[in-house]
């Protein structure tokens, strides 16, 4: 894939901020394309040992209907820049580009294991990348990073509004039934609405959507080949 080359990574915790304010306002919140025609679709993961500065990436992409693997591929390596919450994509992404450079298929739409919006500076992971990526992305996060959603209902599909600051940032959405919520926020190149629904459309039994799911795995074979646990 190309990828568009926006800024540097190697930059102060200042600059950092600096860049996702700046990059902020070129986000589009909308759907650009056709989302009922989507052929390709990808998942991302990375995975690290708390405390090691030695990360693995991973990058699947899936037939969009079958939901069956069409190609992976990944990329293992040191990263320096530190943990900072807020920040993460600065640690997080240069690796994930990294294996995304590796990928013969040009996806229609990409899913990350992190943000969109839902971000205190409205820049995460999958919206970083998004814009480096010039792709419509999704943020599927397991974990609320801001806002505030009431508990959607129980059955599979329901959602409620995440709200930032007065803002719509994503939706706590239900993807199975007895199990705790995602967190769904648009990255950049697409609609809330289409978010959720291509989320949906991606569940395979499981409580994350079949693109992250497998990103993961792959991750974790990383991991195992390298003599690492899984995580």
């Amino acid at each position: 894939m190309n990828i568009r080359y926006l800024h540097d990574w190697n930059v102060t915790y200042q600059e950092a901020a600096a860049i996702q304010r700046d990059i902020a306002g070129q986000l589009v919140l909308e759907d650009r394309g056709r989302p009922d025609r989507i052929t390709c679709i990808a998942g991302a993961d990375i995975s690290y040992s708390r405390g090691d500065k030695f990360f693995f990436a991973a990058v699947v992409a899936l037939d969009a209907h079958s939901m069956e693997v069409m190609e992976e591929a990944s990329w293992q390596g040191p990263v320096d820049f530190p943990y900072i919450p807020g920040l993460l994509s600065f640690r997080e992404g240069p690796p994930l580009l990294k294996a995304w450079e590796k990928l013969r298929h040009r996806p229609d739409v990409a899913i990350f294991d992190g943000q969109g919006i839902a971000h205190p500076r409205g820049v995460g992971l999958a919206s970083h990348l998004g814009l480096f990526l010039d792709i419509p992305t999704i943020g599927c996060a397991k974990r609320r990073l801001v806002g505030a959603g009431d508990i959607p209902g129980e059955n599979p599909g329901d959602w409620s509004p995440l709200r930032h600051k007065g803002n719509t940032v994503g939706a706590v959405l239900r993807t199975k039934k007895g199990v705790k919520p995602v967190f769904v926020s648009q990255g950049h190149k697409i609609g809330l609405e289409s978010a959720i629904a291509l989320v949906l459309s991606s569940m395979r039994g499981y409580k994350l959507p079949e693109p992250t799911r497998q990103a993961h795995l792959a991750v974790n074979r990383l991991r195992l080949r390298a003599g690492q646990s899984e995580s």
